[in-house]
């Protein structure tokens, strides 16, 4: 796991998917209602990860393609942001990589106080998605798919996923860190031009292999502008 500086005095945590390990609903029972939210939580997972497969040559397509598209593209999009939960639930060890002008006690604070700020977002929101979900009942008595209903099944079950992952990293896993040189020149970036910025994240992203830790730091980018 990647603590990856935001600016002078702001981090995120970071991860790269692996292909291997498709994180899944295997502390949910898989009957009764509990088995329908983890059916179409795995079916909505497989659709999103089908479409950052796909080549964009796909878009010239109806309407209702468009949308779903557009749906499955926000999907797969919290998908990258909860993946680094969903992962650490089966760690019994992590080992943060963090700036090496950063002490491995600064860092445990960090990861801490990060998971511990995760855990409470994702409880407050898995209640409200199991609100949603409840009241998108009426919603399968009309004729066709309920995306209605996968989508907040989908919000459901990635909630409670990353609430677990939360703990298991805050109570359950065993740290250790690693300093790695290059991402303290991610430290400033922030303050420069978006194309000189986007050059210099991926020449550090092809130093770290990281092929994923570019379109990351432009969204959270975007997202603390």
């Amino acid at each position: 796991m990647y603590v990856i500086p935001i600016g002078r005095d702001r981090h995120e945590l970071y991860c790269e998917p692996a292909g291997d390990n498709e994180p899944d609903a295997d502390q949910i029972p898989a009957t009764g209602i509990f088995g329908s939210l983890r059916q179409r939580f795995k079916a909505t997972l497989r659709a999103a990860e089908e479409r950052q497969r796909r080549d964009a040559a796909d878009a010239a397509r109806g309407t209702y393609h468009r949308i779903q598209d557009r749906a499955l593209g926000w999907v797969a999009q919290r998908i990258a942001e909860q993946r680094l939960l969903w992962n650490l639930r089966r760690q019994a060890t992590a080992v943060a990589v963090h700036p090496p002008d950063m002490t491995f006690d600064q860092v445990m604070a960090l990861v801490r106080r990060i998971l511990q700020r995760d855990y409470e977002r994702h409880r407050k929101w898995l209640v409200i998605d199991m609100l949603g979900l409840i009241l998108s009942g009426p919603v399968a008595l009309v004729p066709g798919p309920n995306f209605l209903a996968y989508y907040f099944a989908f919000r459901v079950v990635g909630h409670w996923l990353s609430m677990r992952g939360a703990v298991h990293g805050l109570c359950r896993a065993s740290w250790s860190g690693r300093p790695c040189p290059p991402l303290t020149e991610l430290r400033d970036l922030f303050t420069m031009e978006s194309p000189a910025r986007a050059a210099r994240v991926h020449d550090i992203a092809a130093r770290l292999r990281l092929p994923n830790l570019s379109t990351f730091f432009e969204r959270v980018a975007v997202r603390h502008a």
